[in-house]
């Protein structure tokens, strides 16, 4: 929380932005992004509004089991795999609101299970993130999937924001136990085969 509500935190992540138009040439069309604490989007957005290179729309994304700004109210236990947004009350909520309403933009939830969908195409594409970080794509595939957010022929950026090894027990926990053998070369070998 204490990150979040830095404000030399926020100063110094939204040249993310200006990055952003600097590759691009002007800002996207679409920003997707997990929202936890809510210091991302609102680092982002100040930058965007600041650079003067466009606005892009928003799209915030938070879990379903911790979605306090899309249910309009706090959660007092909040409850999903992606622990880096596992956040009942974020601390930049408001400024999250903000961001998009002014960026005619939304705040969204989707399902442990679409965050873990997504996290999957960013591993198969060589991305490997912690599950919070793939919520930005699970909401995109989701509007895209329901035809409220059209995409086609959009500059669209997604943003992932942590690392899979900040929140690697989502894999290591799904991994088979490793098969202890005897510390000898045949036995290595009769395990591999030829």
């Amino acid at each position: 929380m204490v990150n979040s509500i830095n404000p030399y935190r926020i100063e110094g992540q939204k040249t993310s932005s200006f990055e952003i138009c600097d590759v691009l040439g002007s800002s996207p069309d679409w920003l997707c992004l997990p929202v936890g604490n809510a210091g991302n989007i609102t680092s982002y957005w100040a930058g965007f509004k600041q650079y003067n290179k466009g606005l892009p729309q928003v799209l915030g994304v938070q879990a379903e089991g911790a979605a306090p700004l899309v249910l309009g109210h706090p959660v007092d236990k909040p409850e999903t795999i992606a622990t880096a947004i596992r956040i009942g009350k974020p601390a930049r909520g408001e400024q999250a609101l903000d961001a998009a309403q002014e960026s005619n933009g939304k705040i969204i939830a989707v399902s442990d299970a679409q965050i873990l969908n997504a996290q999957h195409i960013l591993a198969s594409e060589g991305v490997w993130v912690e599950p919070a970080s793939a919520a930005g794509l699970a909401g995109l595939i989701a509007e895209t999937s329901q035809g409220t957010l059209d995409a086609k022929g959009k500059r669209i950026v997604v943003v992932c924001t942590g690392h899979g090894m900040k929140d690697p027990s989502i894999i290591t926990e799904s991994f088979k136990a490793p098969e202890v053998i005897p510390a000898n070369y045949q036995a290595l070998i009769d395990l591999v085969g030829n």
